[in-house]
């Protein structure tokens, strides 16, 4: 049996990035704090928190969080039991959160700590116990999970007028898109040279700008800087008034996308992940 309010402790430091700060939520001293998080180092044989700076948790640290983030969660229905706020360790991809999953998270049963990270990647979290739920590219559930697809979310290639002008003037050939600057959300991107394997039949090492917010990376499309894959919800308008160019009309990439989630805790997700669900119908292709 873990020590709670020590579990507690760790939750904090975790979740407000210093040991002062954790102090503050529970009402005891810092040191308290420390001594809590030490006893449960000692206890399980592992470094749980680096002391830094900045205050970080360790893969151990993190997974013994989101085990106390699933008890609160369980027992969120039993309000004379357990008072606090369960929080939710979600994975989600940039693109979604920028076009069409905030309002579903709306229904999130308690406080929410977003990891943002590629829909091609986010599974590594669940797997590892960091996260409760994860919008995914996956769809065969992790162990212990359970998986709903989603929909799938629809890739323009874009560019601007005048990018398209300078570095494609005879059209979109292979010599031209390995000289054209790319631009990547971080090395876990890799629809642009997916795109570019199914236009030409060829894998290319592409010069990329690295841009990793979603909006951003629309930004420096419309401003010329590269190409990109940016979702089709998101630039719908810059293609239909002529600040961004298909690439390639006829070729789109889809993504299909899931909701992957603990089945333990499955019940007290449900009113999210009905959310999830309703807001995928609307948003993306089936």
């Amino acid at each position: 049996m873990f020590d709670y309010p020590a579990l507690a402790a760790l939750a904090e430091v975790i979740r407000r990035g210093s040991f002062d700060a954790a102090a503050a939520a529970l009402r005891v001293t810092p040191s308290a704090i420390s001594q809590r998080i030490r006893s449960l180092e000692d206890r399980t044989g592992s470094v749980l928190i680096d002391r830094g700076p900045p205050v970080r948790p360790t893969a151990q640290g993190l997974r013994l969080a989101v085990h106390l983030d699933q008890v609160r969660l369980l027992e969120s229905g039993l309000a004379e039991l357990s008072p606090d706020k369960p929080v939710l360790r979600l994975a989600v991809n940039a693109d979604s959160l920028a076009t069409w999953v905030m309002p579903a998270l709306a229904a999130t049963p308690g406080l929410l700590d977003l990891t943002i990270d590629d829909q091609d990647h986010a599974l590594a979290w669940l797997r590892g116990g960091l996260v409760v739920a994860a919008i995914t590219s996956h769809s065969r559930p992790v162990p212990g999970c359970d998986s709903l697809r989603l929909g799938a979310m629809r890739y323009r290639a874009t560019a601007s007028p005048d990018f398209v002008a300078r570095h494609f003037p005879r059209g979109v050939t292979t010599a031209q898109l390995a000289l054209a600057p790319a631009l990547c959300f971080n090395s876990k991107d890799a629809l642009q040279s997916r795109w570019v394997q199914a236009l030409t039949g060829k894998r290319l090492a592409l010069p990329m700008h690295r841009i990793p917010v979603s909006h951003a990376f629309a930004d420096a499309a419309r401003l010329g800087l590269g190409w990109g894959m940016n979702p089709e919800m998101l630039v719908r308008e810059d293609l239909a008034q002529g600040r961004l160019v298909d690439l390639a009309p006829a070729l789109p990439l889809e993504v299909p996308l899931y909701w992957q989630f603990s089945r333990i805790t499955g019940l007290a997700l449900a009113p999210l992940t009905d959310a999830i669900k309703k807001a995928a119908r609307a948003a993306l292709l089936p």
